[in-house]
C-alpha cells in the first residue's frame, strides 16, 4: 500500500455538504452570516473566525505564490446552497475561503435554500436576474442536467485549464465535458463519496483483523467483508449488519463500472455489463444471508449510526461527511455532541471493500466541483475563488495551515487523515464516475428505486427482474438527452 505523507484537502466547507441531503432552510443570508451545513434549525456549534497570525501568514502565502494573478474589481460572488462556504457549525473559516478574501478581498455573499428545492430556487433566481454566480455539482445531479437545460454556462473563458494551478486536474475535466465545452469546474477528486464506518471494539471482540490493517494489507476485499457480516450478523440478538442508504452504490463502484457513464460526450448505459450483474448478485446474496439490515424487516427504514457506537451494528456505509464535525464537544444547548458520541470513541473507517475479482482497486469517486450559473454577475470572481481552491491543494505551506485546521476542528487522528489521503489517491487514479442522478429527474427516481432499481438486489430482487424492466426505458432517456 502506499505511503502518504500527512496532507489532506483544504475544501473543508466543501467536504460537509456530500451528504446533506434534505437540509438547509429557506430565505438569504449574506457575508459571513453562516448557516448549519447538516441542519435547517439553528447550528449545534458556533462558526469560528481564524486567529490574525494565521490570517496573515496565509496572505503572505498567497501574496507570494505567483500563480495566483490578477486582481478583482467585483469583490461579491453569489452562492446558493443548502450550506454555507463561510465559517458554520463550529467550523472555522475554511483556508480556501482566506486566501479568497487575503489575496483579493473578496467575500462569498450566501444564499440559503432547501436541499430539495434548489433547482427550483435557482430558476427563479435565474429568472429574476438576482446574478446568483456559482452551485455545487459535486451532488452528481446538476450535470449534464444543468448544461442540456440552460441552468449553467460554460467556464472555459475563465478558467485556463493548462494554467500550472488547473493543469493537474485538466484530463477529468476535459473527462466530463458536454459538446465540446466545460461546464463543471472540477478541483479536485476525492475518495470520500462512501467509505465504511466501523467500531474498532466491535471487531476486535468479533475475533478479526482490523479492516484498516487489512487494507494496508491489500487484504480487505468482498471476502473478507462478507465473513465479518456473516459471522456478526444475528437478528434475534440485535447484532446488525449493514445499515444506512449509501451501501448498495458504494458497493457497486467497486466493480468500476458506473451504472450511467460518459464516453467521447454521450451518456452510455452499462446497465448489461456483466459486472454490474457480478456486483447485484452479491448484494442479493448478502440479502439472502440476513447482512442487510436497512430496509428489512424490523429494523425499518430509519437508519441507526449510533448502533455502531454500542456494539451493535457492524458496517455503516456512508459519506465521509459524516465525520465532518466536531468531535465531541458540548453545544449550544448544553448537550454533548458530535461524531464519536455517534460512532464511539474508536471509530475508523477505510474504503469500500475492492472487487477480488478486479485488477484495479475502484472506490466511489467524489468530485469537488462547481457550476457557473446563468446569468450570474461575477463569473471572475468565482474563477479567482477556484484558483484558491487549487492553490491549497498545491503550495505546501498552505495545505500544512489547512490540515491542522482541519485536525483542530473535527478531531481526527493522523491515521484516519492518511487513510482519506489513500482514498484520494485510489479515486484520482481511479475514479467511476456515475451520471444517473444527473439526467432528469424521472431516470434517476427510476434508476434509483429501492424496490425496482438498483437497489431492489438488497431487498431480496434478483437482478435479471430489475434489468429486465430498467433496460429499455432507460435507454430511452439517455437517448433523449444525448440529441438535446
Amino acid at each position: 500500500m502506499r505511503k502518504t505523507k500527512l496532507v489532506l484537502t483544504a475544501i473543508l466547507a466543501s467536504l460537509i455538504c456530500l451528504g446533506a441531503v434534505g437540509c438547509g432552510g429557506s430565505g438569504e443570508s449574506g457575508g459571513t452570516a453562516g448557516s448549519s451545513a447538516a441542519s435547517s434549525s439553528e447550528p449545534e456549534f458556533a462558526a469560528k473566525d481564524l486567529d490574525s497570525k494565521t490570517r496573515e501568514e496565509i496572505a503572505n502565502l498567497a501574496s507570494a505564490d505567483e500563480r495566483l494573478t490578477g486582481e478583482l474589481e467585483n469583490k461579491t460572488i453569489k452562492w446558493l446552497s443548502d450550506w454555507d462556504i463561510n465559517a458554520s457549525n463550529g467550523a472555522s473559516t475554511p483556508t480556501d475561503l482566506a486566501i479568497f478574501q487575503e489575496r483579493y478581498g473578496g467575500e462569498i455573499k450566501y444564499y440559503q435554500c432547501v436541499y430539495d428545492q434548489r433547482y427550483d430556487q435557482l430558476t427563479n433566481y435565474i429568472n429574476s436576474d438576482e446574478g446568483i454566480d456559482f452551485f455545487y455539482a459535486g451532488n452528481f445531479d446538476a450535470f449534464p442536467k444543468g448544461a442540456i437545460r440552460g441552468m449553467f454556462v460554460p467556464y472555459d473563458q475563465y478558467i485556463d485549464l493548462d494554467s500550472e494551478l488547473w493543469k493537474d486536474v485538466k484530463d477529468i475535466n476535459d473527462s466530463v465535458a458536454w459538446k465540446g465545452e466545460h461546464y463543471m469546474a472540477v478541483v479536485q477528486m476525492t475518495g470520500d463519496n462512501c467509505a465504511v464506518l466501523y467500531n474498532r471494539d466491535t471487531i476486535e471482540e468479533l475475533g478479526f483483523d482490523d479492516p484498516a490493517e487489512l487494507f494496508k494489507k491489500d487484504k480487505w476485499d468482498w471476502d473478507i467483508f462478507e465473513e465479518m457480516l456473516t459471522s456478526f450478523v444475528n437478528v434475534e440478538e440485535q447484532k446488525y449488519g449493514l445499515d444506512g442508504w449509501w451501501f448498495e452504490s458504494g458497493l457497486s463502484a467497486t466493480v468500476g463500472v458506473p451504472y450511467i457513464g460518459l464516453k467521447d460526450g454521450q451518456l452510455v448505459s452499462n446497465l448489461t455489463d456483466g459486472n454490474i450483474e457480478r456486483v447485484q448478485n452479491f448484494m442479493y446474496d448478502l440479502y439472502n444471508k440476513d447482512c442487510i439490515a436497512i430496509g428489512v424487516g424490523d429494523f425499518g427504514w430509519s437508519d441507526k449510526p449510533e448502533y455502531i457506537g454500542e456494539g451493535k451494528e457492524i458496517f455503516y456505509p456512508v459519506g465521509l461527511w459524516k465525520l465532518y464535525g466536531v468531535a465531541d464537544e458540548i453545544n449550544l444547548k448544553g448537550q454533548r455532541s458530535g461524531w464519536k458520541v455517534v460512532f464511539g470513541d474508536n471509530c475508523m473507517f477505510v474504503p469500500m471493500p475492492k472487487d477480488p475479482d478486479s485488477d484495479e482497486y475502484y472506490i466511489p469517486a467524489n468530485m469537488n466541483s462547481y457550476c457557473f450559473v446563468k446569468g450570474g454577475g461575477n463569473p471572475e470572481g468565482v474563477a479567482k475563488f477556484l484558483d484558491c481552491k487549487r492553490l491549497t491543494l498545491l503550495n505546501e505551506d498552505i495545505r500544512e495551515i489547512a490540515d491542522q485546521q482541519f485536525i483542530d476542528d473535527y478531531g481526527w487522528s493522523e491515521e484516519m487523515i492518511e487513510m482519506k489521503n489513500e482514498m484520494d489517491e485510489l479515486a484520482m487514479e481511479n475514479p467511476v464516475i456515475d451520471f444517473k442522478n444527473g439526467i432528469t429527474t424521472d431516470l434517476a427516481s427510476l434508476i434509483d428505486d429501492s424496490g425496482t432499481g438498483i437497489r431492489a438486489s438488497g431487498k431480496g430482487i434478483q437482478w435479471n427482474e430489475t434489468l429486465g424492466a430498467l433496460k429499455d426505458p432507460v435507454q430511452t432517456m439517455i437517448d433523449e438527452a444525448n440529441n438535446s
